[in-house]
């Protein structure tokens, strides 16, 4: 089971900052070449980046630079030429911050073509 709700998954098309903000984990939005759309509040505390420095860079090079790897930027990149692209797996954070165990879910939405990067801590 998933901590990104089924309904938040179901509402990505019309998902606005608000509600992003309101979510109890990080929510970030990339357009297929990775480059930041939104980035929520939470992520923003967790990873020690501020909103406005994340907007607009890209995540895998300059905003998460720790993701610039087979195992997170290879699957996005395979998912967004695949069109498709579902995947939730542990990880460690470590730019900016102490080394930080979270689990990530990669979601394109086929409903809007819009990517998602979820972000949770881990309890484990």
């Amino acid at each position: 089971m998933s901590f990104v709700d089924s309904t938040v998954l179901e509402s990505l098309g019309t998902f606005d900052r608000a509600q992003a903000d309101a979510s109890d984990f990080g929510v970030v939005k990339l357009d297929a070449e990775g480059k930041v759309l939104l980035y929520n509040r939470w992520e923003s505390e967790l990873a020690g980046v501020p909103v406005d420095q994340a907007e607009g860079k890209n995540f895998f090079t300059e905003v998460a630079p720790c993701t610039n790897n087979r195992l997170v930027f290879g699957r996005f990149k395979k998912g967004i030429e695949a069109q498709e692209l579902d995947a939730e797996f542990n990880y460690t954070f470590t730019y900016k911050m102490k080394p930080t165990n979270v689990v990530l879910r990669l979601y394109r939405d086929p409903g809007s073509a819009t990517n998602w990067v979820f972000v949770a801590k881990n309890a484990a």
